[in-house]
């Protein structure tokens, strides 16, 4: 169970780098723990007060989901391709940084 578990992280963290690169961020930021969500949330173009959001429970899943419609969204993806990012982030960080999708932050 521990290897299934490491791999979806991995993919998970290089599905964000790629993301991230492709949104003109620094890649390696996918790296560094809640500095990782603070670029996520600009990238979905959310205030900077969303970041204090995901530290308050039951509010920050709320905002998780938003901020995952969001960054669909900015990547020309559908509602639902973000409802799939908060669900299975493993897939669809992976599909959206390494597929077609383009930024338009």
């Amino acid at each position: 169970m521990s290897i299934i578990y490491l791999i979806l992280v991995i993919a998970w963290i290089v599905g964000m780098w790629k993301m991230f690169e492709k949104a003109g961020r620094a890649g390696w930021t996918a790296l560094i723990p809640f500095y990782n969500l603070w670029v996520l949330n600009e990238i979905g173009g959310k205030p900077w007060w969303w970041f204090i959001c995901y530290f308050i429970p039951i509010i920050n899943i709320i905002c998780y989901f938003l901020l995952s419609v969001s960054v669909a969204e900015k990547f020309g993806r559908t509602f639902i391709y973000g409802v799939a990012i908060f669900f299975l982030p493993f897939i669809f960080y992976p599909i959206l940084g390494f597929g077609d999708a383009r930024y338009s932050g």
